[in-house]
C-alpha cells in the first residue's frame, strides 16, 4: 500500500500566483507515476490553473506522446536533463500550458541507465525558455518520489517570483 503524500506546501502558493496571472499549468511525469499531479490537484481550486497531464512511465510512450525524439533517448537516455527538458516541452505544446513540470529518474530499488538511485531530473518549460535541474535525492523509492514532486512544484514557485 502507498503510503498518502504529505501536504506539498508551495502548491497552494504556486496555484495563486498563477491564478492571478491567468497562466496554467501541464505536467509530464515518468519516476513520479502521477504523484506530482495528485500533489496539484489535491488543492481546492486547481482547475483553474491545472490542463492535465500524461505519466509516461514507459520510454515509447515518451517518444510516442510527448514528442521526445528517439534519436534524443538513444543519445541521452531517459535519466537525462535533455529528457526532462523535451518531456516537459512536449506536454507544454500537447496541452498548451502556459507553465510545464516534467521528472524523470532514478526512484529505485534498481539503477537504471547506469545512474543510481536517487538521480533525478526536473524539466520546467515556459514562455521564457526550458530549463531541467539535475538532483541527486536520498531515501528509499517513495522518498525519492515525494521530494521530487516537492522540488518540481519549488522549481516553478522559484521561476514565478524571479
Amino acid at each position: 500500500m502507498i503510503a498518502p503524500m504529505p501536504q506539498v506546501s508551495p502548491v497552494p502558493e504556486l496555484l495563486d500566483v498563477l491564478r492571478g496571472r491567468q497562466q496554467t499549468l501541464s505536467v509530464a511525469e515518468s519516476l513520479t507515476g502521477g504523484r506530482l499531479a495528485a500533489a496539484v490537484t489535491a488543492v481546492p481550486g486547481a482547475s483553474a490553473v491545472f490542463l492535465g497531464g500524461v505519466v509516461s512511465y514507459a520510454t515509447d510512450l515518451k517518444v510516442r506522446l510527448l514528442g521526445v525524439p528517439a534519436s534524443l533517448v538513444e543519445q541521452h537516455g531517459v535519466v537525462s536533463a535533455e529528457c526532462a527538458r523535451a518531456m516537459a516541452t512536449g506536454v507544454r505544446d500537447l496541452t498548451g500550458s502556459t507553465y510545464a513540470l516534467s521528472t524523470t529518474g532514478v526512484a529505485g530499488p534498481d539503477s537504471q541507465e547506469g545512474h543510481p538511485v536517487g538521480t533525478v531530473f526536473v524539466g520546467l518549460a515556459g514562455p521564457d525558455g526550458v530549463v531541467a535541474e539535475s538532483l541527486v535525492l536520498p531515501g528509499d523509492r517513495l522518498q525519492v518520489v515525494d521530494e521530487t514532486v516537492r522540488r518540481a512544484v519549488a522549481s516553478l514557485v522559484g521561476r514565478l517570483d524571479d
